[in-house]
C-alpha cells in the first residue's frame, strides 16, 4: 500500500491511500464505514498492524470515497520523532567523499552516523532554502528511507526487517562548508535539509530493499545512479548496528546513505543554486522533486 499525507482544496492535511490515479480518504472511508482509524500517518504507524490492516481494507474498498490524485497537494508523509543519517555506505561514495571532502580513504567498519533534526523535513514540491550567507556549497544525495514500525532496541539483524513499516526517500541536502570541527549536524541540519517523500511504501510490497534502483537528477540531468545493493551495511545492519545503543521507536527514519555523484565530488564540484530543480527518484517508490529557493 502506498500512503500519503495530502491536502485537497485547501483542506487540512489529510491521510490517504494511493490507488491508480485516485488518492482514497481513509479517514472519510473509515467514518462512512463506521469505523475508527488514525486520521494522521504517524499515529496510524504508532498504532500498529490492526490499524494497518484496516486501513488496507479501506482502501481497497470499491466505492471508498476518493479524489483524483492531479487534485491533491502531496506533504511530506510524516514528521519523525527522530532522523538517523548514515554517511559512506556506499564504496565508491566512500572514495569520492576521501578525495572531496577530506573524509578517510578505508572503508568504515561500522556505520557512520549522524542526526537531522525533524525541522529540516519538506515535504514533495516544498523549498529547499537556499541561504547564501551560510553556504555556497548546497549539494544532494538521494537516499533510501526505512520507516520504522516497531520499538526496536538490541534488534539482531536477522529480525531487524520486522521493524520495518515501510520506504520512502530522503534528499540528504548538505551545506558542504558548514561542517564545523568534523562534525555534519549543522551542515545537515538546517531547515528544508530533509525533503521526504513522495509516500511511504509499506514493507510487504517491498520485500527486499537490497534491489532497488536509485537516481537523482538536477535540471532534467542525471547525477547519480545506482542501486541499493551496492549498500556496504544493509538496511537489516543498519537496524541492528543503531538499535544496538539507541531505541528506535515508531515513526522513526533512518535513511540509509548516498551513491557517488554528489555535487562536490564532480569535476569541477557542482551545486545547488536558486531556480534548479532537484528530483531523486527510487524504484517502486517514486520520484521526490523539490525547488531550490533564495531563503534571504
Amino acid at each position: 500500500m502506498r500512503l500519503i499525507t495530502y491536502t485537497h482544496r485547501g483542506s487540512a492535511p489529510l491521510l490517504g491511500a494511493e490507488r491508480g490515479e485516485r488518492v482514497v480518504d481513509l479517514a472519510a472511508a473509515a467514518a462512512a464505514a463506521g469505523l475508527e482509524l488514525p486520521t494522521d500517518l504517524l499515529a496510524l504507524v504508532r498504532a500498529g498492524g490492526p490499524a494497518l490492516a484496516l486501513a488496507r481494507d479501506l482502501a481497497a474498498a470499491p466505492a471508498a470515497p476518493s479524489h483524483p490524485a492531479g487534485e491533491v497537494e502531496l506533504l511530506a508523509p510524516l514528521r519523525p520523532g527522530k532522523i538517523v543519517g548514515v554517511g559512506l555506505n556506499y564504496v565508491e561514495h566512500v572514495e569520492e567523499s576521501s578525495r572531496t571532502l577530506d573524509t578517510a580513504r578505508e572503508l568504515p567498519d561500522r556505520p557512520v552516523l549522524f542526526g537531522k533534526p525533524a525541522t529540516a523535513v519538506t515535504g514533495p514540491g516544498g523549498p529547499v532554502l537556499h541561504n547564501g550567507d551560510l553556504t555556497q556549497q548546497l549539494d544532494w544525495e538521494c537516499e533510501l528511507a526505512v520507516v520504522i514500525g516497531h520499538t526496536a532496541y538490541q534488534v539482531a539483524e536477522a529480525d531487524a526487517l520486522a521493524h520495518v513499516f515501510g520506504y520512502s526517500i530522503v534528499n540528504d541536502i548538505s551545506a558542504r562548508d558548514q561542517r564545523r570541527s568534523g562534525q555534519w549536524f549543522f551542515s545537515k541540519g538546517q531547515d528544508s535539509y530533509a525533503p521526504f517523500g513522495p509516500a511511504v511504501v509499506t514493507a510487504d510490497e517491498i520485500p527486499d530493499p537490497q534491489q532497488l534502483d536509485l537516481s537523482l537528477r538536477v535540471n532534467g540531468e542525471t547525477k547519480q545512479k545506482s542501486n541499493t545493493r551496492h549498500m556496504l551495511f544493509p538496511v537489516a545492519r543498519l537496524i541492528a548496528d543503531i538499535s544496538s545503543g539507541m531505541t528506535l521507536e515508531p515513526g522513526d527514519v533512518i535513511a540509509t546513505g548516498s551513491p557517488s555523484g554528489v555535487g562536490a565530488g564532480l569535476t569541477p564540484p557542482q551545486f545547488l543554486w536558486p531556480g534548479d530543480l532537484v528530483e531523486a527518484t527510487v524504484e517502486r517508490i517514486g520520484t521526490l522533486r523539490n525547488p531550490v529557493v533564495d531563503a534571504r
